[in-house]
C-alpha cells in the first residue's frame, strides 16, 4: 500500500468521526477553539491509536473484531444519538450544552467512530498489505481525521445556531443512523458505497 491508498483509507476512516463531530457542532452555540480541538483529539487520537492496536493485535483476532464491532459501534452511536433526542426534546435547562463534550461521552464516541480503524490495524499486519509502516499510516490516519473533525464542528455549529433545538433531535437521529448503517452494512443487509 502507497501514500495515496493510506490516505484513501484515513479519509474514509474519518467519515464517520466528520459526521459525529458536525452534530457536536450542532449542540454548540458558540463554537470555540477547544470544540475543535477536543473533536480533533479524540477522533484523532483514537483512529491513531486503534490501527496501531490492531497491527499489533495480528490476524488471529479478525474473526472476533468482525463479528461484534458493528453492535458495539451501533450500540454506543445510538444509545448517545437517543440520549441527544430525548435532551432536545425533554430537557427545559439549555445551560448544559457543553456537557456533551464530557469525557465519558467524548471517549464512547471516539471508540464508537474508531473500531473499523481497529480491524484495518489488522489487515495492515497481513503480508498482503505489502509492509506498511503502521506509524505512519496511522499518523496519517490521525491527522486527516483530526482535521475532518474539526470542520464538521465548525460547519455544524453554522447550522446549529439557525436551528438550535430541532438540529439536536436531526443530530441525535443521525447518530442512530450512522450506527444503524454500520450494523446493517456489516451485517450484509445492505451495500453501500460510502
Amino acid at each position: 500500500m502507497g501514500f495515496l491508498d493510506i490516505f484513501l483509507i484515513g479519509v474514509a476512516l474519518s467519515m464517520d468521526a466528520f459526521s459525529v463531530s458536525v452534530c457536536k457542532g450542532l449542540s454548540v452555540k458558540k463554537v470555540e477553539w477547544k470544540h475543535l480541538a477536543l473533536c480533533g483529539l479524540y477522533f484523532g487520537g483514537f483512529q491513531f491509536l486503534m490501527p496501531i492496536l490492531g497491527y499489533y493485535l495480528g490476524s488471529w483476532c479478525v474473526d472476533f473484531i468482525g463479528k461484534v464491532d458493528h453492535w458495539v459501534a451501533f450500540g454506543l452511536l445510538a444509545l448517545i444519538g437517543l440520549n441527544m433526542i430525548r435532551a432536545a426534546i425533554f430537557d427545559k435547562d439549555d445551560d448544559d450544552v457543553d456537557a456533551s463534550f464530557a469525557v465519558p461521552v467524548m471517549l464512547s464516541l471516539a471508540l464508537a467512530t474508531s473500531i473499523d480503524a481497529l480491524a484495518v490495524g489488522v489487515t495492515f499486519s497481513l503480508p498482503s498489505a505489502g509492509g506498511v509502516n503502521v506509524w505512519l499510516a496511522a499518523a496519517l490516519i490521525g491527522v486527516t481525521t483530526f482535521v475532518l473533525s474539526a470542520i464538521g464542528v465548525k460547519l455544524g455549529s453554522k447550522v446549529g445556531e439557525k436551528f438550535e433545538k430541532s438540529a439536536s433531535i436531526v443530530g441525535g437521529a443521525v447518530l442512530v443512523l450512522l450506527g444503524l448503517k454500520i450494523l446493517l452494512t456489516d451485517l450484509g443487509v445492505i451495500s453501500l458505497p460510502f
